[in-house]
């Protein structure tokens, strides 16, 4: 009872309002992650510049020969196929066909829907969750699903000691630390045992409660692999991926396309509906719309929003817009001067014209942000003022702060268009040209998106942009990853850190009470407001088009959605 009390505050809580028309958008997706991102993400970035159409012709026109053969247009190359191992959304986009979670999400929505769990409960003090398996499910390989290949990943992502950890191969189960309070032996660890009570009942128990773990059990980052494919390919498991998912791996080509079978034993009847899906990787934005107008693809990621109009009345396409489930950002790393000042980052806030940013790259698929948590989330503040653009403003907090005579700041501006940001370097220019209305002289510093992240995380830069795409619904993974204390120097790239805020996310984290969690993000938005760590710019809409063929296509607002109901209508 107390399970479905739980579920039903959530579903409540998680309304996503904009309804998607017929299209799409972006993780993490993270960013996952997307970004994610750390999800932030790294994944969505896709789109880089250059890619001439001509580079992508012959694995295009090779990949679109067969009737039943979906072709999946993406921006990037997946990073790894191991979904445990990764945080970007391009990887988390082609594992969630090969693999499956012990629950899943709904088509449109983060509620909750069985996955290789049919059942589930949770004590009355949420310290122990049972999970009633699926029988006669088959891995890829074969081998049976069951309680055991549940307890072995789980241990394998928690454990740095675990024979299949593959840690001395710089297998990293960053996602795992984040969701679950570190690994094990860590004090923050939330895990305390994992028991098997029968070969398809499994026993997670928990040394506290923490309020979001449903959720974290439907993140692709936490599907099951096969036990044997561990053992046979060890740490190469990222290029050789079994689970029991609607499709089989067949083959990848880097940087070029990632090729998936249909899974003939496949525990839902009539699914898959495809024989084949290709990933085929193009980098460029418009590359891929040519590309899809001349039949080589069928769906594309990462339309430009002003071509969207157009795909929308061009005969022969459908537009796709994925739900809301995001923010772009400018941050103010509070470790340097002058934005150590809350005088000079509140100058900022007001100083930056969210509106004229949305209106001018956004073609009306993105509104202005006054939260790091995009409306509708659990605990959304929308009593919380925010900053109206007001120049004037900007000014007498500057002089306040002693800065009337004109300051200089660095503004680093990402170098890869991503779904909550298509056009950073526009971005940059008109931010920089609002600062200087008010007296702030900002440099644009460019770096290549590796090392911006890498340098972003070790506080060197002053201004910079980056975003934030939600892969599980909950505001702990917006909150708590970019602005507790713990986490600053890793997701918390502006090194924010208020003790009361802390406390606030601390204890939402641990409650299992959604109204008393809600109250609790509320009040922190409050403080995070004040402090203002960051201009929260826009929550975007994230737009993708598809050939009219195309059939049952539901993009979901984490980045990811499952293949297995497409159809191609031809």
């Amino acid at each position: 009872m107390k399970k479905w009390s739980l579920l039903l505050a959530m579903m409540l809580a998680f309304v996503l309002v904009l309804a998607a028309c017929s299209g799409d958008g972006g993780a993490n997706d993270d960013e996952g992650t997307d970004e994610g991102d750390t999800s932030e993400d790294t994944s969505e970035d896709t789109d880089s510049e250059d890619t001439d159409s001509e580079d992508t012709d012959s694995s295009e026109g090779e990949a679109a020969a067969g009737d039943n053969v979906l072709v999946y247009a993406r921006g990037g190359d997946s990073e790894s196929l191991d979904p445990s191992s990764t945080t970007d959304g391009e990887s988390s986009r082609v594992t969630k066909q090969i693999y499956e979670s012990l629950l899943e999400f709904e088509d449109e929505s983060f509620d909750l829907k069985a996955g290789l769990a049919n059942d589930w409960s949770v004590n009355d003090d949420g310290t122990v969750y049972t999970f009633q398996l699926e029988e006669g499910v088959t891995f890829h390989d074969g081998t049976d699903f069951n309680a055991d290949a549940v307890k072995t990943n789980f241990e394998r992502w928690s454990d740095p000691e675990h024979e299949y950890a593959f840690t001395e191969d710089n297998y990293v189960y960053s996602m795992y630390g984040t969701m679950f309070g570190g690994f094990k032996g860590d004090e923050g660890h939330v895990i305390e045992e994992i028991n098997v009570k029968g070969d398809y009942e499994i026993e997670f128990v928990l040394n506290r409660p923490l309020g979001y773990f449903l959720q974290n059990m439907a993140m692709s980052y936490f599907a099951i692999t096969s036990p044997a494919a561990l053992e046979e390919h060890g740490a190469s498991i990222n290029e050789n991926p079994v689970g029991t998912g609607p499709f089989k791996f067949e083959s990848w080509s880097r940087d070029d396309s990632i090729v998936l079978n249909a899974f003939e034993d496949y525990r839902v009847d009539g699914q898959p509906k495809l024989d084949q899906v290709i990933f085929q990787v193009i980098p460029d934005n418009s590359a891929r719309l040519t590309a899809l107008r001349s039949g080589d693809i069928d769906v594309m990621d990462g339309l430009n929003p002003d071509d969207a109009q157009i795909i929308e009345e061009e005969e022969g396409f459908d537009l796709y817009v994925r739900k809301a489930n995001n923010f772009g950002y400018l941050g103010l790393n509070t470790e340097k001067e002058p934005l150590d000042n809350k005088q000079v980052r509140q100058a900022i806030n007001h100083a930056v014209d969210r509106q004229a940013i949305a209106d001018a790259l956004y073609a009306g698929y993105a509104q202005p942000a006054k939260n790091p948590l995009p409306p509708n989330y659990l605990g959304y503040n929308d009593e919380v003022e925010g900053y109206e653009y007001d120049p004037e403003k900007a000014k007498e907090l500057l002089e306040e702060a002693g800065y009337g005579d004109g300051v200089e700041i660095e503004l680093w501006t990402m170098p890869v268009a991503r779904p909550y940001m298509p056009d950073p370097e526009t971005v940059a220019e008109i931010i920089q040209n609002n600062l200087s209305d008010v007296g702030i002289t900002a440099e644009i510093v460019r770096e290549e998106w590796a090392p911006y992240l890498e340098k972003t995380a070790a506080g060197e830069q002053e201004m910079f942009m980056l975003g934030w795409s939600g892969t599980n619904g909950d505001p702990d993974y917006f909150l708590s990853a970019l602005l507790h204390g713990d986490n600053a120097g890793s997701s918390n790239r502006t090194f924010y850190q208020n003790d009361e805020v802390d406390q606030l996310l601390d204890e939402a984290k641990v409650s299992v009470d959604q109204d008393e969690r809600a109250d609790l993000y509320m009040q922190a938005q409050e403080l995070i407001s004040e402090d203002s760590p960051m201009v929260t710019l826009v929550h975007s809409e994230p737009v993708l088009a598809a050939s009219s063929d195309v059939v049952n296509y539901v993009p979901h607002p984490s980045t990811s959605e499952s293949l297995a109901e497409v159809e191609l209508d031809r």
